[in-house]
């Protein structure tokens, strides 16, 4: 069967596995919803194979969960799970930022501040699907440096699982001038080269954004329980 003309790179399960993922970040495929193999691959014009393999790689990021009867749906995660995701996330980014500052190089703080503008213009203009995956980039950025490409795969991983909440706490605290910055303060600490105050600024942004998302979360559930 031949492949629809979107997927014109590298290989159709690559192809199909990034587009999936993209949906479920961005919350066009939501918790619980059951990802039908049959109906994927008539979307996209593909055989199941593709289709099957794609989930499975899902699947392995925590992304999606296979379910007796149901077959994949789009993984749920408790409070308690995101918040141990994001326990996880401040104690390995903050060590690679140890390592990566020292190590940025003018191209790189270069890039970092590209992004930086990219996200702000999103945080102005209200674009907020946009907002969760700028985030992650202006992250990615900053930690490419630290030459510890086994953590960084880890910390893009967990990001897979925490990106759809960090945009839906931005979203729902109203947050994004101090997102806004917050960045800039973690930016500028890099471009300094202050290690320990972009490590201490890091901690406290990551930990400040988990308290909000989960407070944000608990209000939702109160609300929907009532």
């Amino acid at each position: 069967m031949t492949a629809s003309p979107r997927f014109t790179r590298r290989t159709i399960t690559d192809q199909v596995t990034e587009d999936l993922r993209a949906r479920i970040l961005s919350g066009d495929f939501p918790a619980g919803f059951q990802l039908r193999q049959d109906a994927i691959a008539g979307e996209y014009n593909v055989s199941r194979i593709p289709v099957r393999e794609a989930l499975q790689r899902l699947d392995a990021e925590g992304l999606v969960s296979f379910e007796p009867h149901k077959g994949a749906i789009v993984s749920h995660l408790s409070i308690d799970e995101i918040e141990e995701l994001f326990e996880v996330r401040k104690l390995l980014e903050c060590e690679l930022l140890r390592y990566a500052v020292p190590r940025l190089t003018p191209a790189d703080l270069k890039s970092v501040e590209d992004i930086l503008l990219v996200y702000d213009e999103a945080f102005r203009s209200g674009d907020v699907s946009k907002w969760g995956e700028l985030n992650r980039e202006f992250h990615d950025r900053l930690y490419r440096a630290s030459n510890r490409p086994k953590t960084l795969e880890i910390v893009r991983m967990i990001g897979n699982n925490t990106v759809r909440f960090t945009q839906a706490q931005l979203a729902l605290s109203g947050a994004t001038d101090r997102a806004e910055r917050e960045h800039h303060q973690i930016f500028e600490a890099c471009k300094a080269g202050n290690v320990d105050e972009a490590v201490d600024l890091l901690a406290d942004h990551i930990q400040s954004s988990a308290d909000s998302l989960m407070d944000c979360l608990r209000k939702a559930r109160e609300e929907t329980a009532s």
